[in-house]
């Protein structure tokens, strides 16, 4: 079997991401909906809390004036705490709200009650197919990761 190349991974991954990201946003009563970016931002300082914007930026592969946009926005919609840096006053570190962390709560209760609910739809042979894949795709990510900072 030859590997897949790589347009047809990435047009299979986007195309999940975005029927799911779509089906999520259907099924949500949250009255502001959530871009994209907006909802990695959120991600990030969820996983880094008290992250700056120029270090999120750089996790996000964003410009620092795009990601001082989305905190602007996401600090109006109350979903996340900007505070001054002690070290440099000029600097904002992030923290999630509560409210943040709820939405993220049911976000990935949504998300994964959706892919989980269409992967049952699936053969057993299709299931066993993802199943094999997932540690390959993680190991790709790592690959790809590594070459980024390399």
């Amino acid at each position: 079997m030859t590997p897949p190349r790589g347009d047809e991974l990435m047009a299979a991954v986007v195309g999940l991401r975005r029927v799911v990201r779509r089906r999520v946003r259907e099924r949500s009563h949250d009255p502001v909906l959530l871009r994209g970016a907006q909802l990695e931002l959120l991600q990030l300082v969820e996983s880094e809390p008290g992250v700056g914007v120029a270090a999120a930026a750089r996790g996000l592969h964003l410009a620092a004036n795009t990601v001082s946009t989305l905190v602007n926005q996401l600090v109006a919609a109350d979903l996340l705490h900007r505070t001054p840096d002690p070290a440099d006053r000029r600097a904002a570190r992030l923290q999630l709200t509560d409210a943040a962390r709820a939405r993220l709560a049911r976000w990935r209760a949504a998300r994964s009650a959706l892919v989980t609910a269409g992967i049952a739809e699936l053969s057993a042979a299709e299931q066993s197919a993802l199943s094999a894949a997932l540690p390959a795709l993680a190991r790709l990510t790592d690959v790809l990761a590594e070459k980024e900072t390399g």
